[in-house]
Parts: C-alpha cells; structure tokens; sequence
C-alpha cells in the first residue's frame, strides 16, 4: 500500500498509477510492496528532519526510513518538492521526471541499490532509468 502525504502546497496527480508503478517495480525486482508513505513538504521541512536524524546541516531533495523486513519493502520518503523544482532545471528535465526519479530513488534504496560510489551511482542510476521507462 502506497500513501501519498502533503506538508506543503502541493498536490499530486495520478496517485493510483504511480502506486500502480511503484508496485510493478518493486514486483519486478523480487520484492512485495509493504506500507510505503511518501511525503511531499517544502525545504524547511525536510532540512530540520536532515538536521535532526542524519546530523547533515544541508538541503537535500529526498530523506528516506527504511522499515522493510526481508523482501516487504516499508518505509518513509520524505521530498522537498523545492529542491525536485531546483534539479529539474539543473538537469534540464520535467519537474515530472526529476519527481518520479527521486520517489522511484527511494524504494531502490529499500531494495539494496546504494550510491556512494561511482559504480553504484552508475548502478542505482541505471536501475531508475529502468523503472522510469516502465513508467506509463
């Protein structure tokens, strides 16, 4: 079950295809979907949660809690919707794109794609473009 959560002005079209989305990916890779909420919020919001449980004194476009047991993913993702806004322009795509790579960024990250180095930049990067694609 996917939840979609607002903290800011914000409002989310297609949720029952984006859970539909999420669920396939997470399917394909061999794991169930859990309880996953996702929380759309401003800066403010998301730097005091970075501040706070990570100690990181920086803006960031996505916090996630992970609470999957073996194969069921759960968890929190947390989004600054300002910060998706900032990097779709840095990467020159649609707000749409950069939101759904950073929600799809998440529940790779529950599924064990990490992305501090290179290699596993390159890794989780291509496994988004994967599940971006699958997208419809």
């Amino acid at each position: 079950m996917v939840t979609f959560n607002y903290e800011t002005e914000f409002d989310l079209k297609d949720e029952n295809l984006l859970e539909y989305w999420i669920d396939n990916v997470v399917s394909k890779n061999g794991f169930s979907l859990g309880e996953l909420n996702y929380i759309f919020c401003d800066d403010d919001y998301l730097h005091k949660l970075n501040v706070e449980f990570l100690q990181h004194d920086t803006l960031t476009d996505v916090i996630s809690f992970d609470n999957t047991l073996g194969k069921l993913i759960s968890g929190d993702i947390y989004i600054s919707i300002e910060r998706v806004a900032d990097n779709a322009k840095d990467f020159e795509v649609t707000f749409i794109e950069e939101l759904h790579r950073v929600m799809i960024h998440g529940v790779l990250h529950y599924m064990g794609y990490k992305d501090k180095s290179e290699a596993e930049k390159k890794e989780m990067r291509n496994a988004e473009n994967v599940a971006l694609s699958e997208f419809k």
